[in-house]
């Protein structure tokens, strides 16, 4: 079963138990849980990049107060998932991941924004992460929210796998560097590679330790550790910390643990399973322009 990463899926799929039947061999997280929360990492050069990952989150998830916006969502455990896993008690607020090309556009998945529609009523917030590991709750910068001004360039092609798209945001980001991107070739079968982004809508994790498995045409496959909401996550080269894809695709997220009656995580070996779907990010012809 091939799902798509964004929270709005996984959200609907757990709450109609689609997600339980017949995916007990499917697996999300390979071998460790390579997952960190940014003030864990000891990779400086990742966590500078961090700085340029957004969350796509509702405006009707945002409360502002003077200068600062607070990030209203339920903990992973309030919706479903079990108090043992890891991160349970962190707000859920992202639907989608995005990152910064250039100082005014960004790119995500194009299943995440598919109308001008999804463009008004869905915010780019930057810096929505956690400080220490008891923090629950996340407040930014009024500064750190971007809307979208328009569609630039997009993709979501269910025969080739294409998926992708490229906004322009409503005001230049000044604050942060945008990121170095793959122009020519692609990423070969056993680099290594990390991501960024907003796994189940969980503020930002870094997650390295995986390899690619395989390229196609319009995609590679790797054994990264995502889920719902890494939707649009850069995928970085990590010897050159270059973006070589978009994360879109991978297996169902959760499973049931049927004694304690809520969801937990899957988990395969790092050979096994399908593997997580990235889109080239060669594949946008807009980049090309920058």
């Amino acid at each position: 079963m091939k799902i798509y990463h964004s929270l709005l899926v996984v959200g609907a799929l757990i709450a109609s138990g689609q997600m339980i039947a017949g995916t007990k061999q499917l697996k999300v997280i390979y071998g460790e849980d390579n997952r960190q929360d940014v003030f864990e990492s000891t990779d400086s050069v990742m966590v500078d990049l961090s700085k340029s990952t957004a969350a796509m989150i509702s405006a009707s998830n945002l409360k502002t107060s003077g200068d600062e916006v607070s990030i209203i969502g339920s903990s992973l455990q309030s919706r479903g998932i079990c108090a043992k896993e890891r991160f349970s008690k962190q707000v859920t607020a992202a639907n989608c991941s995005g990152f910064l090309v250039s100082d005014k556009y960004l790119v995500t998945a194009g299943h995440c924004i598919k109308t001008m529609e999804d463009c008004k009523n869905y915010k780019w917030v930057f810096d929505y992460k956690v400080d220490h590991s008891e923090q629950t709750s996340v407040r930014v910068p009024k500064s750190s929210i971007y809307s979208c001004k328009a569609i630039v360039e997009r993709a979501l092609d269910s025969i080739n796998k294409d998926d992708y798209a490229m906004i322009e945001l409503d005001r230049i980001v000044d604050d942060r560097n945008p990121l170095a991107f793959r122009k020519s070739g692609e990423v070969s079968a056993g680099d290594s590679v990390v991501v960024i982004g907003h796994p189940t809508g969980l503020p930002t994790k870094i997650s390295g330790g995986a390899r690619v498995r395989k390229t196609d045409a319009k995609y590679f496959v790797a054994n990264l550790d995502t889920f719902g909401g890494n939707s649009g996550s850069a995928v970085f080269n990590a010897k050159t910390s270059t973006v070589e894809g978009i994360l879109v695709r991978g297996e169902a997220d959760y499973i049931p643990d049927s004694a304690a009656s809520c969801q937990v995580s899957n988990r395969c070996t790092e050979s096994g399973c399908r593997g997580e779907d990235v889109t080239f990010i060669t594949n946008i012809k807009a980049l090309k322009k920058l």
